[in-house]
């Protein structure tokens, strides 16, 4: 057996054997503003819920480990005192990743990952409308674990008001886990699909994806492309070149010409085997 101090070994290495070991982890899907009333939007798998009454929920943006920065949610929170923690399911888990890119601040991750912001009734952070769930949040207290790189820092959360859609209710009116097909986090690019298993998501670029705001409107507003397609299309540093994407046509002439409707299907195919600048390629095709 592997015997480790985790003071003799880097903090990189910790937290890798960390995440690895302590999975799956539930996932916060965070809302908070700024002061000056800038939307921000991250995942956050340090997270659970702690309490009943009053209805307690924890969280921990911690402390980047490379760079020891802390993060624009922990920011917010500490300025503003409120947040929205939005569950996240397998219909949004694409545009998920997507947001935990790090933009700039000031920079708005609903856009930036296609998702729609929702007025919250009893706080200022948006609401993810997708979220199947979401729990508007005051801030009741933040413990702070250390100042160096990897640190947490405990978001004590109070639930105020939830929403739930009612799609994902059984017939006595409580959550089917079934219905609701939550996911969660686990080590390196792994997630589980509560009712399915482990799948891969590539962690996002550490240069900024395009963003599903930059997508254009012909293929945002596709009735084949879903959410998951758009949040992998969006998270590709740049588009091909049109001689890149005349190359590929070349090579696939049963491309050529068909119908907007047949390019998304065939885009669709490419993204579900994890092929998002093939992907890009069939959809700029002329």
């Amino acid at each position: 057996m592997l015997t480790i101090n985790p003071k003799d070994i880097p903090t990189a290495k910790l937290h890798g054997y960390l995440l690895g070991a302590i999975a799956p982890r539930p996932i916060a899907f965070a809302s908070t503003i700024d002061e000056d009333g800038n939307p921000n939007l991250s995942p956050f798998s340090f997270f659970n819920v702690f309490g009943a009454n009053p209805p307690i929920m924890i969280f921990s943006p911690a402390r980047s480990v490379r760079a020891n920065k802390t993060k624009h949610t922990l920011d917010n929170a500490e300025a503003t005192k409120e947040v929205v923690i939005n569950i996240v399911n397998y219909d949004i888990v694409q545009q998920m990743s997507l947001s935990s890119t790090m933009y700039p601040k000031g920079v708005n991750e609903f856009e930036k990952s296609g998702l729609t912001m929702l007025p919250s009734d009893e706080v200022k952070p948006f609401r993810v409308a997708e979220s199947p769930v979401q729990f508007e949040c005051k801030v009741k207290d933040i413990i702070y674990t250390g100042s160096e790189g990897g640190a947490g820092n405990l978001i004590v959360c109070e639930v105020v008001k939830l929403h739930i859609q009612e799609n994902v209710l059984d017939e006595n009116g409580g959550i089917d886990q079934h219905k609701i097909d939550l996911v969660a986090r686990a080590g390196g690019n792994y997630y589980t699909r509560a009712k399915d298993g482990f799948f891969e998501i590539p962690k996002p670029i550490a240069t900024l994806g395009i963003g599903v705001d930059k997508i254009p409107d012909e293929i945002r507003n596709s009735t084949v492309l879903t959410g998951n397609n758009l949040g992998m299309l969006g998270n590709v540093e740049q588009l091909p070149t049109m001689e890149d994407v005349n190359n590929f046509a070349k090579e696939h002439p049963q491309l050529v010409g068909v119908s907007e409707e047949k390019k998304h299907i065939f885009a669709q195919e490419y993204l579900d085997n994890n092929e998002a600048e093939s992907a890009w390629k069939v959809l700029l095709i002329k």
